[in-house]
């Protein structure tokens, strides 16, 4: 069999009659019809008032942090146990990330632990939604209301993800999303700030197009940026849109695919698949090795690869990030199950455009590298 990669996206649908139309009107810049189109539709599908669209998921995370006007000094509690792109966002601006663990069956962020963390300087909690299920929101939204935070979701993995039947994007005070061609919908590169606040809506605005004056271009009070979306990549974005439904049926039918066919290994942790507020939506398909397996995820993907498998491993802790340490923050932190997850844990080609055959076959090759 051909080499399997980690991530096939499926663009069989409007993309190139959308991207033509884009060619043939000239309209390729932020300024074209398919930008606002997008964010309305999207804001539409999470149940937001409002979207702006970045150019990538990681901006969008520095723009929610800028419209928040977070400061130096200010603490954020966050999961350890995430993409680098959310401390990131934080420590460029001075803010302080505070960080949790993982819960070891969901491997999201683990909500007992945050309440512990709140300090006179805490501003916000940052969420984020990981590997197909998501954060339980009953008890952030508690807490936040309690000591009066914002919360700030990421929900760059959880396109049509629900809790208790509400959309993911669709909480907190701002949400960001990511179209990275793994996710649901993608553009390609590019992302998006959600919100029901029209300030933070027009801060976001602002900032992702350099902060012109509202009555002279090219005058500027304030240093924004430039994040802007082009009418190239909404343009692929709404044909993605249209089909989200679509997208997120195969989704939740190649991740019951790999559970059938992984199921009783018991060398193997498998993502649960459902919770008491949600279904898994199988955003990727990861899986963690046992202490006992002789070697670690890096060892598992070589192995792998070898049989034609593309892998990736599960993110590594923020407080184990040696440019983090260099900075000397986290010293002397430890997460234990963030670092299991880190060391052991790893996921197979879960893209849209994975077939039954390849989930056989890669699940035939799990089961030989374990013996």
């Amino acid at each position: 069999m051909e080499f399997i990669p980690v991530n096939t996206p499926l663009l069989d649908g409007n993309e190139k009659k959308y991207l033509e139309e884009c060619i043939d009107t000239g309209w390729i810049s932020s300024e074209g019809a398919f930008v606002k189109r997008f964010e309305e539709g999207i804001a539409a599908y999470v149940g937001r008032k409002y979207g702006v669209a970045v150019c990538n998921g990681s901006v969008a995370l520095d723009l929610a942090v800028e419209a928040l006007q977070l400061q130096k000094g200010d603490e954020v509690i966050m999961p350890t146990f995430t993409i680098i792109s959310c401390a990131a966002a934080l420590v460029r601006r001075g803010v302080k990330p505070v960080l949790i663990d993982a819960d070891p069956v969901t491997w999201n962020m683990d909500v007992s632990q945050i309440e512990d963390k709140i300090t006179a300087h805490t501003k916000a909690i940052m969420v984020v939604h990981l590997y197909g299920l998501p954060v339980n929101m009953d008890v952030v939204n508690d807490i936040a209301k309690r000591h009066h935070l914002h919360i700030i979701e990421d929900g760059a993995e959880a396109h049509g993800l629900e809790y208790k039947g509400k959309k993911c994007g669709g909480f907190g005070t701002i949400s960001i999303l990511s179209f990275y061609p793994n996710k649901h919908i993608t553009t390609g590169e590019g992302g998006m700030v959600l919100t029901d606040d029209e300030t933070l809506k027009e801060r976001c605005v602002s900032f992702r197009n350099l902060c012109h004056s509202k009555e002279r271009r090219f005058y500027h009070e304030d240093l924004g940026y430039n994040f802007r979306m082009s009418n190239i990549q909404a343009a692929v974005g709404v044909a993605q849109l249209e089909r989200i439904e679509e997208h997120l049926e195969k989704k939740r039918a190649l991740g019951q695919a790999y559970q059938e066919e992984l199921n009783g290994i018991s060398k193997l942790q498998l993502p649960v698949s459902e919770t008491e507020y949600a279904q898994n939506l199988y955003w990727v398909f990861g899986m963690v090795l046992d202490q006992g397996v002789p070697f670690d995820a890096i060892g598992a993907m070589e192995r792998l690869a070898d049989r034609g498998v593309g892998c990736r491993p599960f993110f590594y802790p923020m407080h184990l990030q040696p440019v983090f340490r260099k900075m000397g923050l986290f010293v002397g932190e430890s997460y234990p199950i963030a670092e299991r997850l880190g060391e052991r844990g790893f996921y197979v080609p879960s893209g849209l455009g994975v077939t039954e055959e390849q989930i056989q076959y890669i699940a035939e090759q799990i089961k030989e590298i374990l013996g």
